[in-house]
């Protein structure tokens, strides 16, 4: 019998991260899993404070268009939508849609993720309860790994 699974994951610039492809293999495995893969649409802050989001937008749709291929290629079905530029309030904002059961988060490293520096995976474990995959993706190294689950 298959449990069922909903996953959140929330990924930038990494979202074509082979550990995080890893990961999301791995949990979606033996379940039925319903999964919402989250680009947020950074930007500089000179172009957000004029409201020039048109590029950053873009480039976050074509890296999840990307992440969506190759999961589909390993079997998984996940959806996808492009999100608000601070990480957690992406996350909010897809918890009104979206009902999910773990939240898988993939960072750069530690020296240079913005997310880290603003302490994303631990706020986000705190604010909404629920189990966080902590990812990181050292594409400089070709190195990737879980750094952490709760």
């Amino acid at each position: 019998m298959n449990d069922w699974r909903s996953i959140l994951v929330i990924a930038n610039e990494t979202v074509e991260g082979t550990a995080l492809h890893e990961a999301i293999h791995v949990r979606a495995r033996n379940a039925d899993a319903d999964v919402l893969v989250v680009a947020p649409a950074l930007n500089s802050r000179l172009r957000h404070w004029f409201s020039d989001e048109d590029d950053a937008r873009r480039a976050a749709e074509a890296r999840l268009t990307s992440c969506l291929d190759r999961l589909d290629d390993a079997g998984i079905a996940a959806r996808g939508r492009v999100g608000d530029a601070d990480p957690l309030q992406a996350i909010a904002d897809a918890l009104h849609l979206f009902s999910a059961d773990e939240i898988v988060i993939a960072t750069h490293t530690k020296s240079r993720s913005h997310w880290l520096t603003r302490n994303v995976v631990a706020r986000a474990r705190a604010k909404f309860g629920l189990p966080v995959l902590h990812v990181v993706v050292d594409a400089a190294h070709a190195r990737e790994y879980v750094a952490d689950a709760a």
